[in-house]
């Protein structure tokens, strides 16, 4: 049985509710087949965050992290595929930390890659008519800061590792003007995507590129 620790991070930018910690909610202790989910809250903090799911994965002892984080703008799942190695906060962390153009880790490597199956991810969500792409850009704040810390910290680990971005709830994109996805297809996104993890030790070859 493979145990998958999937992350959510807390409230950020004034907010009063994270999809990706709702969605977290309601994943804590469902079982797979050929699995199960074990969960953690993360705090939106620069150091503190990746501190947090260090600890978790101590804790759990997972085979596959799954970290989860809210993208504005956004209107599918998207698994990311890489991490890069810079700071550059547009706002303040929930401890009012802002950097810019900082390194996330003093001589570490530019960029790490997902070490998920991110296509196979995004097909199985799709196969289920649930809007997903694989995305190239994780930004520069706590959700890209988490993804390549944890993985710098995992290094050759056998645990497999990779960031999903999530839309916001429908209640967040209250101008009427940004995409929206609902908790519970979010939720049910995540337990199809936590599955094809198990499903797939190596990714699937499909086109998943993009013009610009």
């Amino acid at each position: 049985m493979k145990k998958i620790l999937i992350t959510g991070f807390e409230p950020f930018g004034g907010a009063s509710i994270n999809p990706a910690l709702e969605a977290v909610k309601r994943l804590e202790g469902l079982a797979l087949n050929g699995g199960t989910i074990v969960t953690c809250q993360v705090p939106v903090v620069r150091f503190k965050a990746v501190d947090a799911v260090i600890k978790a994965i101590e804790t759990h002892q997972p085979d596959c992290v799954i970290t989860v984080g809210q993208a504005a703008g956004r209107a599918g799942i998207t698994p990311e595929r890489v991490a890069i190695n810079v700071d550059d906060f547009r706002i303040p962390d929930n401890e009012g930390i802002q950097v810019v153009d900082q390194p996330i880790v003093e001589g570490g490597p530019d960029a790490y890659f997902s070490t998920l199956p991110i296509k196979a991810m995004t097909k199985a969500m799709q196969d289920c008519g649930i809007p997903a792409q694989v995305s190239n850009t994780a930004g520069t704040f706590v959700c890209n800061h988490l993804f390549y810390g944890v993985q710098h910290y995992l290094g050759d680990s056998h645990i497999r590792h990779g960031f999903v971005h999530i839309p916001l709830l429908p209640e967040q994109a209250t101008d009427g003007n940004q995409a929206a996805m609902s908790l519970e297809m979010i939720t049910e996104g995540l337990a199809i995507a936590a599955q094809a993890v198990i499903d797939h030790e190596v990714d699937i070859t499909q086109g998943a590129g993009t013009i610009c």
